[in-house]
């Protein structure tokens, strides 16, 4: 039994480690794309580093909304919830650019709603894993501290990682969509990695 515990306790660290750095290559990819409708000044980056983390705020509130009304279906909700992630970075390139051609020149108030508008979703489904799965840990551990602290160091060091990456190789071996396919890919991966630890309860 705690054998099986343990597994299912790396898997599930190994599946936020993925998210983590995934959730940073699209952060710098949406961000590059998103120039086009905001402009390329400090204030620019501003409106999308602060519509990203607002996203990510009010999706930590849903999720812990999800976790205390559906706690054994927390990992279900964690798998559908990367998934979505992956689908919508699939598609984002396009949407970006279509959009970035649609709507540029606005200004800044109207060009701050819109990537709001289009960051939102994919946004609110990151800010939502983490506290799923420090529900799911403490159901295990039933220490709420160690739980926090740990999945939040693990993704936090996903996503270091991630921006480091993105900056200094996967732009220099990849364009902006090869980039974004391969974070939907560890989206992807991360949601399969739970499933299975889902399968062998």
């Amino acid at each position: 039994m705690g054998g099986e515990r343990s597994i299912g306790t790396t898997r599930i660290a190994m599946a936020f480690f993925l998210s983590g750095i995934a959730a940073l290559v699209y952060q710098v990819t949406w961000q590059r794309l998103l120039f086009v409708i905001v402009g390329v000044d400090i204030e620019s980056v501003t409106i999308v580093v602060s519509t990203f983390m607002f996203g990510l705020g009010v999706g930590a509130v849903l999720g812990g909304i999800l976790a205390d009304r559906f706690p054994r279906r927390i990992l279900l909700a964690f798998c559908l919830f990367e998934a979505a992630i992956a689908a919508y970075g699939l598609i984002s390139a396009d949407l970006l650019v279509w959009s970035g051609h649609l709507f540029s020149g606005l200004d800044r108030p109207a060009a701050a709603l819109l990537s709001f508008t289009l960051l939102l979703l994919p946004t609110l489904c990151m800010g939502a894993t983490l506290p799923m799965l420090i529900a799911n840990a403490f159901r295990s551990s039933g220490n709420v501290g160690v739980s926090t602290g740990t999945l939040y160091f693990i993704n936090t060091l996903g996503a270091a990682i991630g921006a480091i990456a993105v900056g200094f190789f996967l732009f220099y071996w990849f364009d902006v969509r090869q980039t974004i396919a391969i974070a939907a890919a560890m989206n992807l991966t991360a949601s399969a990695i739970v499933a299975s630890a889902l399968v062998r309860k």
